[in-house]
């Protein structure tokens, strides 16, 4: 049996437990058309696969990047370590991205990440930005690397039955930030 996985920074998983962000902005990865939540994940938690970059220092927040060494010890070169799961609670398309600074408090990157990594990056292609309901698992999981979980694409399958902590946030803190980004961007 496999569950779905979201790749994202290491960094970001770490804030979304933390507390210090409730949304992700996604486009999608290279081989992707756009980028997609199916409707049976949408309806479900799906974990979060850790990344990491050497370059994710300069694009995270200073008031942020304490998260950055404990989040690279869960993304190395022969494992990864799965701590949380999200479920999405919006998905919102920015067609206003004058009204990212006014979301930038709901997350970790810098001004310039957003625009180069997020705006710049595929211009053609939507970028939507997705208010999740982070929870920890109650164990981490250390999976070894596996060629299947390479490559730029934003989803991958994994071969693990999580269990769930609580979330992060309430419904109700999350249902306020999904209405701060609508009136922000969309």
């Amino acid at each position: 049996m496999t569950h779905p996985a979201l790749k994202e920074w290491s960094a970001a998983v770490h804030a979304l437990l933390d507390g210090r962000q409730t949304v992700l902005l996604r486009k999608g990865g290279i081989h992707e058309k756009r980028f997609e939540v199916a409707a049976d994940v949408a309806q479900m938690r799906f974990l979060l696969f850790p990344t990491v970059a050497h370059s994710h220092a300069e694009r995270v927040r200073p008031e942020h990047r304490d998260l950055l060494e404990a989040a690279a010890a869960d993304s190395t070169e022969d494992a990864v370590v799965l701590r949380a799961g999200a479920r999405v609670v919006a998905a919102i398309a920015v067609e206003r991205p004058e009204g990212l600074t006014d979301i930038a408090p709901l997350h970790i990157w810098t001004a310039q990440s957003v625009q180069e990594d997020r705006l710049d990056f595929r211009p053609r292609h939507r970028l939507t930005v997705l208010v999740v309901s982070a929870a920890p698992l109650t164990t981490p999981v250390r999976l070894d690397r596996a060629p299947e979980y390479r490559g730029c694409s934003s989803w991958v399958p994994l071969p693990v039955s999580p269990t769930w902590g609580t979330p992060v946030h309430d419904d109700e803190a999350l249902d306020a930030v999904a209405q701060q980004v609508r009136d922000s961007v969309a």
